[in-house]
């Protein structure tokens, strides 16, 4: 049979198909690979997230540990200096002042 006649026969019983109100059986080729598109495309993009919610989940749990501690250091120069009140840039301590004047140890 030619291309031409079979498209006909195609659209012949398309045609005969609707009339006698007969659903078709699935979607055109086309829209399956469309849909198969757009399926794909959404999984990566979970998967994506998903990983990216890992990755925060553990940046979380770091932080809590560094604040953990941080806290146990500053009460060590809370114990040994009287303060934890550092220049983080040059080290200088910052001691609380008293009757107006900075408590220096010598």
């Amino acid at each position: 049979m030619t291309k031409t006649k079979l498209k006909k026969e195609n659209s012949t019983s398309k045609k005969i198909k609707e009339l006698t109100g007969v659903k078709p059986e699935r979607v055109s080729k086309e829209q399956l690979e469309k849909i198969q598109d757009l399926v794909n495309k959404l999984n990566r993009s979970q998967i994506q997230v998903g990983r990216i919610e890992v990755e925060k989940h553990e940046l979380v749990h770091m932080i809590a540990r560094v604040n953990d501690e941080l806290t146990l250091m500053q009460g060590e120069l809370e114990k040994e200096y009287g303060t934890f009140d550092i220049n983080i840039t040059d080290g200088l301590i910052n001691y609380p002042k008293e009757n107006g004047e900075v408590n220096k140890k010598d």
